[in-house]
Order: C-alpha cells, then sequence, then structure tokens
C-alpha cells in the first residue's frame, strides 16, 4: 500500500489544473531509455546519476525519452523505495518474458526495447536505429487525454503507454545497503497506465500533481511483442 501514499502525497498534493496542450512526433521514433532502479541497491545511485544527466539532453523529448522505474523487490533488505510500484517489476518480468531481456536485475537498461549493458562499461548510449515512424497525437485537456496514432493496419491490437513522470526529488536513507546517503532523482516514474485495443485511438485520466515542481508525460505505442512503433512526450504546464 505503500505507493497509494506516495500517490497521494507527490500527485494529489495540488489541486492545479494542466494546461491544454498537445504532444506529437512523426517519422524517427524517440529513443525511449527505462532504467530499473531502487533506493535500496547500493549499485544504483550510479545509474540514477546518469539517468539524471539526460535533463540535459538538446533532443530531450524529441530523440530521447528517459523513464526511470523504480521497482520494490529490494525493499526487503531495510529500506522501502517510496517511489516503487510492483507493476514497474512486472515490466522488467515481462521484458524477460518476451526474450528482450535475460534477467532480472537493478540498475537495468531497456533502451529501444532492448536489453542495454553497456552502461558498465562506461559506453554512450547506443545510436538508435534510422527507421520510420507513423504521426503520433496526444491532446491534453485537464486531465483528459486523447492519443490517436496513424496506424497502418487499424484493425490490429496495438498498445499505448502513457506515463507521467516527476522531477527534483531527493531522498535520505536511514536503512539499507544506501544508510546514509542523500539520493537526488529526476525521471521517476509516477503513475504509468496502459491499454491494448484494435484501433488507432485511446482515451486516459491522467491523475493530478504537483506543478511545483517539474512534471512531464510520456506517450508510446507498441506492438505485442514490445517493439516499440512511436513515441512523444514533453514537459507539463499548469493552467
Amino acid at each position: 500500500m505503500k505507493y497509494l501514499i506516495l500517490i497521494s502525497s507527490l500527485l494529489l498534493s495540488t489541486q492545479q489544473l494542466y494546461a491544454n496542450q498537445t504532444f506529437s512526433h512523426e517519422g524517427p521514433p524517440p529513443q525511449l531509455v527505462e532504467l530499473y532502479t531502487s533506493e535500496g541497491c547500493s549499485s544504483c545511485p550510479p545509474a540514477d546519476r546518469y539517468m539524471s544527466s539526460l535533463i540535459n539532453e538538446p533532443g530531450l523529448w524529441s530523440k530521447i525519452i528517459p523513464l526511470a522505474f523504480h521497482v520494490d523487490y529490494w525493499d526487503y533488505i531495510g529500506w522501502e523505495d517510496r517511489f516503487a510500484q510492483p507493476t514497474f517489476k512486472q515490466r522488467q518480468y515481462d521484458y524477460r518474458k518476451n526474450g528482450l531481456l535475460r534477467s532480472v536485475y537493478t540498475p537495468g537498461w531497456i533502451v529501444d526495447g532492448k536489453e542495454w549493458r553497456g552502461f558498465f562499461q562506461g559506453r554512450s548510449l547506443p545510436t538508435s536505429p534510422n527507421r520510420s515512424g507513423q504521426k503520433l497525437i496526444a491532446e491534453l485537456d485537464n486531465q483528459d487525454l486523447s492519443i490517436n496514432f496513424d496506424a497502418i493496419e487499424s484493425t490490429k491490437a496495438l498498445t499505448a503507454h502513457v506515463a507521467l513522470i516527476g522531477f527534483d526529488q531527493q531522498s535520505n536513507v536511514t536503512a539499507g545497503e544506501n544508510r546514509g546517503r542523500t539520493l537526488s532523482h529526476q525521471f521517476i516514474v509516477l503513475d504509468k497506465q496502459q491499454q491494448t485495443k484494435a484501433g488507432s485511438q485511446w482515451q486516459f485520466k491522467i491523475p493530478n500533481s504537483d506543478i511545483s515542481r517539474r512534471t512531464a508525460i510520456a506517450i508510446w505505442i507498441t506492438q505485442s511483442d514490445m517493439t516499440i512503433l512511436q513515441a512523444t512526450g514533453g514537459w507539463i504546464e499548469a493552467n
């Protein structure tokens, strides 16, 4: 239940409304960079710092979309990660089930839907494949999000994913492997939703967030094998 408490404190702490915004992308999809991390893992802070550095990328949102998924399977060591949700762990297991991840671990990186171990050798992110991508448009009207994807086959089942992303968070860890450390985080996935159906249009309800802190949204479309077809995202503005 701890992640429900987190949602109450981080997502429902203000009643400010979101401005009406449009997020769209057409052409080569942005690179989706996923980090699976935990505040209870002593190996994760360097990966968290690298993820946070991506905020300075000139192609943020248009060429690269970072997402930090906090998992809960290290909570038993003594420190419960307040950003972790069980569904994020399941997302890692889904990658493994689809043969895209050799094992479930932290810090774990998925780039463009595939496992990336180059971080541990100090390598730069891999170059995104230069492939075509149909037009993706998402309209945010307060908390209502409408998505339209220019799918070639509108009868094929596709999955629309939406992530609400938080920034500028710190945790003073008092137990577990990172005891005594102050951990800073960017690109924290606060809420993740998805819908699978045949067609090219989806409707979502986005939870409130604390607009006094930077907040962003990411939207992406995948096939049944988790292949990313298109993505878009950006900063959310207050009304």
